[in-house]
């Protein structure tokens, strides 16, 4: 056979490149038909089953009596980021819920932005009512209607659990989903109200709660991933929505969703759902009972457990010493056994409790109920025959149609169910709303307030209540000062564009808008606003230059005008404004001087100005020095050599020259101190000991010579100090 021009290489590659593109067409070709065939994306029904294990994505719509799924994701957890149906790590299972998105966008060529979820009856809570109402005879009973009975019906419920639980917890519940029992038309069972005429009509009702903060959990994670809830109803609700249809109900059944958590239960009877229950053990008591028998982390535990469904006869693990094992499935299994006999004997005491018998028949569905050996000991504790206990998956949906392998085994129920849940309530059950222009829909379970929307949306309750701003708290001259910070302002709120608060009732379509709260400033302070006159100045004392003036000295440091007060600040104050103050402050009796301000007399009230040159003697001293002899008296009497030593004594005299140093007691402790200047005040003496005045704690007390002394009276040689705090 002659070679092509390519060769001989290229022969051969090509039908091998050909079968391999057509097997991969082939692969894919339904789903590819499906998305091609898909309608508008606001027809797409998108539904999310967050589970503990893992996060399943359905897209999909409803043509005619089927609902035809497109397109189907799941992803696993990487680590325990849910712990029995309750999300834990929400910024972990809102990075998972987003890739699963993502998936599903990308097959379907288009942005999801609702999406339908469910919660998991973790702690749940129901509630029975019956509900009646009058209407207009004749009056053709239709959709709305309905509705309205129901409505009415489940904030009737909601009110009777916040009267049952006022008193007993805080908690506050949230209605997820609603079944009726059953329809009454003039005081008659009646399975559909629609169509009739009557006088009377009613409704029983069993209302399903959970917490809020399990339903807050959800919104914030399809928040956090730009999606609007559509549709929010309770796993059971869902699951039972597509596994037990209407005509079956009339039997009395159970079905039994377990989870990796818990195991959700639903009842029928009469043709109703009459029952929702919780059992809080599920799948994760067997990987956990895997676990601690052979030392292995969860992820590898989950994986064995998973593996004896498949009819795997001998498991090879490692571990978490390092050591690598091979065991048969049967010794698994009877590892396990005791955690598989706890969780079937409380599976059946809660449909016991709920049912007050055994029911004709129980269906398993979730990943947790594969576990071999459950069905059989269901069984036995419910006294059934054993084909009375049954693992039910895809295979007994009806009225979905959906090719694609990933949704097969009884953990498809869930994600299916919610999905045709969300298209059986078609948003009747919602109340539409906008906060800051984002649209919400609130469950519609009673009167919903400004608060429910808030709550749902995450809302964070700090921006509602404005904080006042700081205050600053210091002490002057041993008084305590506060200067506060600004009031916060609260958040402003409008429904309408008429102002509105925190409990004003919603109606659907109202525009609520809620301008934040604002705290206040923290407060500020500086001496000149502390100090109205504040002056400062300069004079002389006898020669001395002195301050005069306002002297202010902040944790013993002085301190001038333009100076920030900080808080616990201590403040000493020092005011020397008139010849009164100045001659008070080096104690100096005006009485008994002779007080001159710039050369001549002045009253003691006069103000002291800067440059000032005040001079005082004692009023004797002056009688003395006005009796001595002048220079030619003392030369004409004395002896010229005599002369100029009894002047230089005069002028000692006079003058009182002041040694080098001197000494004073501190607190117990003698103090030397050089003489650099002519005067020493109290707060000098700071110099020479160790206290720290920027760390009050308490009132300073300073005294001398036993009395209570100021930070500016003059010391001398042999005085006693004291310095402390009076706490």
């Amino acid at each position: 056979m002659p070679l092509s021009p390519a060769g001989s290489n290229h022969a051969k590659r090509t039908p091998k490149t050909k079968a391999k593109k057509v097997i991969e067409l082939e692969k894919h070709t339904e789903e590819a038909q499906a998305v091609m065939a898909s309608p508008a994306s606001e027809e797409i029904i998108f539904a999310l089953d967050i589970g503990t294990r893992t996060v399943v994505g359905i897209a999909g719509t409803q043509e005619n009596d089927k609902f035809k799924v497109l397109a189907a994701e799941t992803l696993e957890h990487k680590n325990r980021a849910m712990m029995d149906g309750q999300i834990h790590d929400i910024a972990q299972v809102a990075k998972l819920a987003g890739e699963v998105r993502d998936r599903l966008e990308k097959k379907l060529g288009f942005k999801l932005t609702k999406v339908a979820i469910a919660a998991a009856g973790r702690v749940l809570r129901t509630c029975e009512v019956k509900v009646e109402r009058e209407i207009e005879q004749g009056l053709e009973i239709d959709k709305q209607m309905i509705s309205r009975l129901e409505m009415e019906g489940i904030q009737m419920a909601q009110a009777k659990l916040d009267q049952e639980i006022m008193h007993n917890e805080k908690t506050q519940y949230y209605c997820v989903g609603y079944s009726v029992i059953n329809y009454y038309l003039n005081g008659f069972v009646i399975s559909s109200l629609a169509g009739h005429r009557g006088r009377f009509i009613g409704a029983e009702i069993l209302a399903t709660f959970l917490p809020h903060v399990v339903v807050d959990s959800l919104y914030t994670v399809m928040s956090r991933i730009g999606l609007e809830v559509a549709s929010l109803t309770l796993e059971p609700i869902a699951a039972i929505n597509v596994t037990i249809p209407r005509d079956l109900r009339l039997l009395n059944l159970a079905l039994v969703d377990i989870g990796a958590g818990t195991s959700d239960i639903a009842i029928t009877r009469d043709g109703s759902v009459v029952a929702y229950a919780m059992a809080p053990v599920a799948g994760d008591e067997i990987t956990e009972c895997i676990a601690q028998h052979y030392l292995l982390d969860f992820n590898t535990s989950e994986k064995i457990k998973v593996s004896l469904t498949s009819g795997t006869k001998e498991i090879s693990f490692t571990d978490i010493l390092g050591v690598k094992r091979s065991v048969s499935s049967s010794e698994v299994l009877e590892v396990i056994r005791p955690a598989v006999v706890m969780l079937a004997e409380t599976i059946s005491q809660r449909i016991l409790e709920y049912n007050h018998k055994a029911p004709n028949a129980v269906f398993l569905i979730g990943g947790g109920s594969q576990v071999p050996g459950l069905t059989d000991l269901i069984a036995g504790y419910l006294k059934l025959a054993k084909e009375r206990v049954v693992v039910r998956g895809r295979e007994v949906i009806k009225n979905i149609k959906f090719s694609g392998k990933k949704l097969s085994g009884p953990e498809a129920i869930t994600p299916l169910g919610i999905a045709v849940t969300a298209q059986m309530q078609q948003g009747q059950d919602f109340l539409a709303v906008t906060i800051n222009g984002k649209k919400i829909r609130l469950f519609n379970s009673r009167k919903l307030s400004v608060s429910d929307a808030l709550v749902l949306i995450g809302y964070d309750a700090a921006h509602l209540i404005g904080r006042s701003g700081k205050s600053i708290r210091f002490e002057i001259n041993g008084e305590t000062r506060l200067v506060k910070g600004g009031y916060g302002k609260a958040a402003e709120i409008y429904v309408n564009d008429k102002p509105a608060s925190l409990t004003t009732i919603l109606k659907v379509g109202d525009n609520i808008e809620v301008k934040p709260a604002e705290d206040g400033e923290n407060a500020s302070a500086r001496l000149s606003e502390i100090i109205k006159d504040y002056k400062t100045g300069k004079a002389k004392l006898n020669g001395n230059i002195i301050q005069i003036g306002t002297m202010v000295y902040i944790n013993g440091k002085e301190v001038y005008q333009d100076e920030e007060i900080k808080d616990g600040d201590v403040l000493l104050v020092n005011r020397i404004i008139t010849l009164k103050d100045l001659l008070a402050d080096v104690k100096v009796n005006f009485e008994d001087n002779i007080v001159l301000v710039n050369g001549q007399s002045a009253g003691m009230h006069y103000e002291l100005n800067d440059g000032d040159e005040i001079e005082y003697k004692l009023k004797e001293q002056e009688d003395a020095q006005s009796k001595l002899p002048v220079d030619n008296e003392i030369k004409e009497f004395s002896d010229p050599m005599d002369s100029g030593i009894e002047q230089d004594k005069l002028v000692q005299g006079i003058s009182s020259l002041l040694p080098d140093k001197f000494s004073v007691v501190v607190n117990g402790k003698a103090i030397e101190i050089e003489r650099e200047k002519n005067e020493y005040m109290f707060i000098d003496i700071f110099n020479y000991i160790s206290f720290d005045l920027s760390k009050p704690r308490g009132n300073i007390v300073l005294k001398l010579n036993g009395r209570q002394a100021g930070f500016t009276d003059r010391i001398n040689h042999g005085d006693i100090i004291e310095i402390y705090w009076d706490k």
